[in-house]
């Protein structure tokens, strides 16, 4: 058994370490106790893993909240604070984080044109930065079983929205397996094993 040599990162058509970027959006409380597209618990299982992943294999992170500093809400989940620490969100006013500044020239600034988006809510907050991202020559993969939305409906029918417009969507297991790659990367195998393992993909695969 051998592997071929590893593909250039940066030039790879599928996501890599090294040519992507993870955004998470608004996974605050508030928002949390609206979702009804998808069990919340595996919802904050799943957007963990997600932040986790970005840890491990190393890949830029932007941040966002809401309304934090204005008071009307509460900050980012002690889950993804914690799989990222030193990692401060940009709060914002705005619904949209695309028309936020601060945010937008961060994403930017990561010099990476595949953006892992997660966000809540998929109507909105998802939806809109998304469409604007991709309006601006960025490629925006969805992660479909980390983003949730005000109900199933609303949820599926933003997620057909974006992929009209030219969004990828995928799962936080593909999104392992697309960056872990091979086996033989024995650096984080073992990590992804692990993060399978706890938010119950392996446990679905049975």
């Amino acid at each position: 058994m051998s592997s071929y040599p590893m593909r250039d990162q940066e030039k790879d058509h599928l996501l890599t370490p090294k040519n992507s970027a993870v955004i998470i959006i608004d996974y605050q409380p508030v928002q949390i106790g609206t979702i009804e597209s998808m069990n919340r618990h595996q919802l904050i299982t799943n957007i963990t893993t997600v932040a986790k992943m970005a840890k491990n294999y190393k890949l830029p992170v932007i941040l966002s909240t809401v309304n934090v500093k204005t008071g009307y809400n509460k900050p980012i989940l002690p889950e993804i604070k914690e799989a990222l620490p030193g990692n401060e969100p940009f709060d914002r006013t705005t619904i949209n984080a695309w028309e936020d500044k601060d945010f937008r020239e961060a994403v930017i600034a990561t010099g990476r044109k595949k953006l892992i988006m997660n966000a809540l809510w998929t109507e909105a907050c998802l939806t809109f930065p998304a469409l604007d991202a991709l309006k601006e020559g960025f490629e925006v993969y969805a992660v479909v079983d980390a983003v949730g939305g005000t109900s199933k409906i609303a949820h599926e029918m933003a997620l057909r929205r974006i992929e009209q417009a030219g969004a990828r969507l995928i799962s936080v297991g593909q999104l392992g397996c697309e960056l872990q790659r091979d086996w033989n990367r024995e650096d984080t195998a073992q990590f992804m094993v692990n993060a399978f393992e706890e938010s119950g993909v392996f446990l679905r695969l049975e």
